[in-house]
């Protein structure tokens, strides 16, 4: 009896450990595996620039949101994020892909309109600026283009 106790103890550790060990890499990732509430919206740009599927989005530098897919749409980038539902975007806002730091990772920075009207879910973000692509910036500098 004394033997089922202790593999009981022991099985049941094993199984804490486990389910914390799945909990903390599901957090750490910030995925989700439940439906996160909120809306998503679209935005064409020229050039992705390197972004990634789940780059931040930032509104004032504070992160409201994720990068939910990139697709090819008639040669040019539809970039489409998720935002809460607590976040409203005027419809004349500006989305801008950046790089955190020098050579950092890309997100998608969202400057605010004035506009009373607001995007509804599905809409797209008509403003949009592309990366400023480093390495042509350099080569026009180094061979005089500048």
């Amino acid at each position: 009896m004394r033997k089922f106790d202790l593999e009981l103890g022991v099985g049941l550790f094993m199984i804490a450990g486990i389910l914390a060990l799945g909990y903390l890499s599901v957090r750490l990732a910030k995925m989700e595996v439940i439906g996160q509430k909120g809306y998503d919206l679209e935005a064409v740009f020229s050039n992705s620039g390197g972004l990634k599927t789940g780059a931040s989005v930032v509104i004032a530098g504070v992160e409201v949101g994720r990068v939910k897919s990139i697709k090819l749409d008639d040669y040019q980038a539809l970039i489409s994020i998720h935002l809460p539902s607590a976040i409203k975007i005027q419809d004349d806002s500006i989305a801008t892909i950046k790089t955190k730091g020098l050579i950092g990772e890309k997100y998608v920075e969202i400057t605010p309109g004035g506009s009373e009207d607001i995007l509804k879910p599905g809409q797209k973000i008509r403003d949009t600026q592309p990366p400023v692509d480093l390495e042509q910036l350099i080569s026009s500098y180094v061979f005089g283009k500048l």
